[in-house]
């Protein structure tokens, strides 16, 4: 409440103002109540975005989206090393049977046979260096970088960028090889199978593809040009290697006979029979394929009572296509032809009854 007071008087304003004496006037008291005013603060806001802000948050974005694609990658890198740690195995237990000379074992998919005719063939060596040993040595080159690569802890000073592009031409070496093994496969094997081979291949592409995922669209656009020179260079290097390692019998290279085995018609003299029991007994072994005529015309020569107590080796039991290894057998021995005696440590290729005849005398 606030008070105003005048003074009023019937002199002149001068005197009202030099006459201390004057009385004073009094007006009634007037009561007026002053408006509360709020204080609230305003901030104006143009159209255009703190810079600060915008910074901020594309900061955030990009930050929360390496993380999501850095997990992403190290699951995909741990799925190469699963996938290059089967291939390892694999391919360092078909390389010790290779070393040891052993036969594999073929549990489902296909026959041991089979199993054993595709992997000792020609195709089983590259440049003269077995298949499985090339195979062991990639596999486990994928599982040590992709174990690398998962957990950030590069050899060798390498970055992560070449780390990755080392992953991704391996795995693109080891794909195209597996579908170049296929196509033999279909054409030189027609009718076989070979469960550690589609095992293998299996591995092949999934090491790939697990590889693409992990460099990202990007990554792939960036690379696509080195990954078919790759792919060409691989398929150019095994057609050469196996081009100048022809199987056993090149003029046969188109074939693919089944085994048979031919009928002894003629009967035993007492001279081939003796003839026979004394070659069983000294060891002598006779080397023959079953679509050699001279095997089958000595064997007539010994009629079919003698033929029985040969030492007979058959060098391709399986039968012979294109890409068939000869019998480890035969081959130990080094046979060039057919039929070859092996007598007392020595190699005779004539006729047999001839040449046993006077070693007989």
């Amino acid at each position: 409440m606030a008070t105003l007071s005048f003074t009023s008087s019937s002199s002149s304003p001068a005197a009202l103002l030099f006459n201390n004496h004057a009385t004073p006037f009094h007006l009634p008291p007037i009561s007026y109540k002053l408006p509360r005013l709020a204080l609230l603060h305003v901030k104006c806001l143009s159209n255009t975005p703190d810079k600060d802000s915008i910074l901020e948050d594309e900061i955030e974005d990009k930050s929360s989206l390496s993380i999501s694609v850095a997990s992403s990658s190290i699951s995909t890198y741990n799925w190469c090393a699963g996938l290059g740690g089967l291939g390892f195995l694999e391919t360092t237990y078909l390389t010790f049977l290779k070393f040891t000379d052993s036969d594999v074992f073929c549990p489902v998919g296909s026959s041991s046979t089979s199993c054993n005719t595709i992997l000792n063939s020609h195709y089983s060596l590259l440049f003269g260096v077995p298949l499985p040993l090339i195979g062991m040595i990639a596999y486990g080159l994928v599982t040590f970088l992709a174990l690398k690569l998962a957990g950030k802890e590069l050899p060798f000073r390498i970055d992560e960028t070449n780390s990755r592009l080392i992953l991704l031409a391996t795995t693109t070496s080891m794909a195209t090889a597996s579908t170049y093994f296929l196509y033999v496969l279909s054409t030189s094997f027609p009718g076989d199978s070979c469960a550690y081979c589609l095992f293998s291949a299996l591995l092949s592409f999934g090491l790939l593809f697990s590889t693409l995922k992990a460099s990202g669209l990007q990554g792939l656009q960036n690379n696509v040009g080195v990954q078919l020179v790759l792919a060409a260079l691989v398929v150019s290097a095994l057609s050469t290697s196996y081009s100048i390692s022809a199987p056993v019998s090149t003029s046969m290279a188109n074939t693919n006979m089944p085994f048979f085995a031919t009928e002894i018609t003629t009967q035993s003299s007492p001279f081939t029979l003796s003839l026979a029991r004394h070659l069983q007994s000294i060891g002598a072994k006779m080397y023959g394929a079953f679509w050699c005529s001279h095997c089958v015309e000595q064997k007539q020569m010994f009629g079919s009572e003698a033929a029985k107590l040969l030492n007979y080796t058959e060098c391709f039991p399986d039968g012979y296509r294109t890409g068939v290894k000869i019998d480890k057998a035969c081959a130990n021995v080094g046979i060039e032809g057919f039929p070859t005696w092996v007598i007392n440590g020595f190699e005779w290729r004539t006729g047999a009854i001839r040449a046993c005849s006077d070693i007989w005398i």
